[in-house]
C-alpha cells in the first residue's frame, strides 16, 4: 500500500511532501515519490503519527476495570476512532483480587483488539497518598507490595506502576520496579525534597502532573516544583479545560519543553457518551456538561480524548510540533516503546492518521489496517 501525495510530519517532526509505503503491519519507507500498486491518493492531507494514551480507565462505556473483553473492544474501537491507535488501560486503587481479575482479561484480549492495540498496562494505585486519594478508593490503599506487582505484572505487563513516593517502602519498591517498568510519582501529599529523592531512587514519571499533588507555594515548592526542576522526568498533563487551566499548560509546557511534556486522557467510561451516573473504581462519578465529579466534589477522571485535547493545546497557543510530540513520541518513550511506533519512520509501525486543513480526522491506520 503507498500513502501518495499527502504531507507528513517525518521522525524529526519537521514537515515535508512525501510518500509511504506500507507492507504488513510497517512501514517500509518514506520517499518524495513511491511508485507501484496499491495507492491511496492523500492530496490535501497531513498525516500524523497516531496518538498514544497511556493513561485511560475507560471510554465509550468501557472500562478496564469492568474485567470484560467487550469493555476492551468498546475502548479500542473508540480511541481508533478518534486517532488513538494505541494504549494502556489503567488498573485502580481495589482489591488484589479485582486488580487480578481486570490484568487476565487484558491479557486474554491483546491481540484480539478491533482498533487501538494495547502496550501493557498502567497501574495506578493502590500505593498511594490517602490524603491525595482524588477519586481513587481510600479503602484500598495500601503500602508498596512488591510481590504483589510482580505477580501481577506476570499475568500482564506493567509499562507503568504510579506511586506516592512519601509512603513507607516506595523507594525500594521503586529500585526494583524500575527494572520492570516506568514508575511514576501519583497521588502524593511529598514534599519538593522527597520528590526530588525520589527522582534518585527509580521514579523517572509523573501521573496527571499538579493533579492530586500539592498546589505550588512559594516557600513549599512540592512534588511539581521537583519535577520540573528535573531534566530527566517527564510529566502527564490532562488538557480537558477541566483538569488544568490553559495559562498553567502553558507554563508546563515551556518548564517541560518539547521532549518531556506528556499528554494524557485519563478518560473514564463516560467518554465519548453523555451526562450521567456512572461507575469508577467502585465509585459513583457524577458526569455534568461533559465534567466528572464524586459526590464530594472531587474532580474523577476525564471525558475527552487525545485528539481533542490536542486541538485545544493549539486553541491555547502551544505550537503544533510540540503539541503532536507530546502526543506520539514522548508517550511512545515514557513505556520504552518509541522504537517501535511514535513517529513516522521506516521499520516502525504503521500506526497513522490523516488530517485535512481543518484538522479533521479524515483516515486511522492501525498496524497497518485502516479503520
Amino acid at each position: 500500500m503507498i500513502l501518495k501525495n499527502a504531507l507528513i510530519y517525518d521522525e524529526n517532526f519537521e514537515i515535508q511532501r512525501a510518500d509511504i509505503l506500507v507492507e504488513g503491519e510497517y512501514i517500509i519507507k518514506i520517499a518524495k515519490t513511491i511508485d507501484g500498486e496499491n495507492i491511496i491518493d492523500l492530496e490535501n492531507r497531513t498525516l500524523l503519527p497516531g496518538f498514544i494514551d497511556i493513561h485511560i480507565h475507560g471510554c465509550n462505556g468501557g472500562d478496564m476495570n469492568d474485567a470484560s473483553e467487550k469493555s476492551l473492544g468498546k475502548m479500542s474501537s473508540y480511541l481508533a476512532k478518534n486517532g488513538v491507535t494505541s494504549f494502556c488501560p489503567a488498573s485502580m486503587t481495589l482489591p488484589f483480587e479485582e486488580i487480578q481479575k481486570s490484568f487476565e482479561v487484558v491479557e486474554s484480549y491483546k491481540g484480539k483488539e478491533c482498533g487501538a492495540y494495547i502496550h501493557g498496562i498502567n497501574m495506578e494505585g493502590p500505593y498511594i497518598s490517602d490524603e491525595k486519594k482524588g477519586a481513587q478508593a481510600g479503602d484500598h490503599i495500601r503500602k508498596p507490595d512488591f510481590n504483589e506487582f510482580r505477580d501481577l505484572h506476570e499475568i500482564s505487563s506493567v509499562k507503568l506502576v504510579d506511586m506516592a513516593p512519601e509512603v513507607e517502602g516506595a523507594f525500594e519498591f521503586a529500585r526494583a520496579a524500575s527494572e520492570i517498568c516506568t514508575v511514576s510519582v501519583a497521588h502524593t501529599n511529598a514534599s519538593y525534597y522527597t520528590t526530588k529523592n525520589a527522582f534518585e531512587n527509580g521514579f523517572t514519571h509523573a501521573t496527571h502532573l499538579f493533579n492530586a499533588m500539592p498546589p505550588i507555594y512559594n516557600r513549599k515548592p512540592g512534588a511539581v516544583t521537583a519535577v520540573f526542576d528535573n531534566e530527566r522526568v517527564t510529566a502527564e498533563l490532562i488538557c480537558d479545560g477541566y483538569h488544568l487551566d490553559p495559562a498553567i499548560i502553558r507554563m508546563a509546557f515551556k518548564l517541560l519543553g518539547e521532549d518531556r511534556a506528556v499528554v494524557v486522557s485519563d478518560a473514564m467510561k463516560a467518554a465519548g457518551l453523555k451526562d450521567g451516573d456512572y461507575v469508577l473504581g467502585g465509585q459513583t462519578v457524577y458526569v455534568r456538561h461533559g465534567e466528572a465529579r464524586l459526590s464530594n466534589g472531587a474532580i474523577a477522571a476525564s471525558t475527552t480524548n487525545m485528539f481533542t485535547e490536542f486541538k485545544n493545546l493549539l486553541d491555547y497557543g502551544i505550537e503544533f510540533k510540540i503539541a503532536l510530540k507530546a502526543c506520539t513520541i514522548n508517550p511512545a518513550r515514557v513505556i520504552n516503546k518509541n522504537i517501535h511506533t511514535g513517529s513516522l519512520s521506516a521499520g516502525k509501525m504503521a500506526d497513522i492518521i490523516a488530517v485535512d486543513n481543518d484538522l479533521n480526522l479524515d483516515m486511522v491506520m492501525v498496524s497497518g489496517k485502516i479503520m
